[in-house]
């Protein structure tokens, strides 16, 4: 498959992220975690990760193995729980997606299945820190997250971290989760995770939902074109400035 094709389908996928999410109550167990510090996850992730594998390169084939037993797991949640229509018996799809991802991992059947894997993944993360985090500090958070990967990307601190994280494998050809691999185009985990943040935050209101989700797909498409005169594009950028225009024009009505 093209680079342009692949890298159109996970734009498209980034906006199917944000149009996903239902509005779920935390567990009133859970309501201890409430703090806006945990806002700092959605850039701290990707400074974190790239100064682990700048550190120790084998921090790469962790968190392969974490990402492989998280994943799935945060996936079965969000099919059974966090989807627009979704039903608990939907949780045992997130099986079948990770046997086809194991099973076939070359093919564009295997990418797409651990594709949504993680989707779903980021699906249920962006859930628990909307949960926690008051909305005005998880929009601070997709900023900074932008602002961030902008910054490592045009400094070209970003591109050999990335590439030993995506190369790293888990034993047994197990499908790789900690990165997105689809046709001939590579987008990061958190790329999705910011799309998937955006939409768990406007959630509660489905026409504000769909037409951020309508946004977002077309600044992706629009962004991608950029690849046409440079090799690698902070893909979270599209997705912020769509919560950017979003919420000036949300502001203004």
């Amino acid at each position: 498959m093209s680079f342009a094709f692949s890298i159109a389908i996970l734009g498209l996928l980034q906006a199917a992220l944000v149009a996903l999410p239902v509005p779920r109550s935390l567990p009133a167990w859970l309501g201890w975690a409430r703090s806006p510090w945990w806002a700092l996850i959605p850039a701290g992730s990707i400074a974190a990760v790239i100064a682990a594998i700048e550190l120790d390169s084998d921090s790469a084939t962790w968190l392969s193995y974490l990402a492989l037993v998280a994943v799935p797991a945060l996936a079965a949640v969000a099919l059974g729980l966090l989807l627009h229509g979704s039903q608990p018996g939907w949780a045992v799809a997130a099986l079948l997606l990770f046997a086809l991802a194991w099973a076939t991992p070359e093919s564009l059947v295997g990418q797409a299945s651990a594709t949504a894997l993680s989707g779903l993944a980021c699906i249920a993360l962006g859930w628990l820190l909307v949960s926690v985090v008051p909305a005005y500090w998880l929009r601070l958070g997709v900023y900074a997250m932008a602002v961030l990967d902008t910054w490592f990307v045009a400094s070209d601190l970003l591109q050999g971290p990335n590439a030993v994280l995506n190369a790293a494998t888990p034993a047994a050809g197990l499908p790789r989760l900690q990165a997105i691999h689809f046709g001939s185009a590579l987008m990061g985990f958190g790329d999705l995770f910011v799309a998937a943040l955006v939409g768990c935050l406007f959630a509660r209101s489905r026409a504000r939902q769909l037409e951020v989700a309508l946004l977002v797909a077309a600044l992706a498409l629009s962004f991608d074109l950029l690849f046409f005169a440079v090799d690698e594009l902070p893909a979270t950028v599209p997705v912020a400035a769509a919560l950017a225009l979003a919420q000036w024009r949300f502001t203004e009505k």
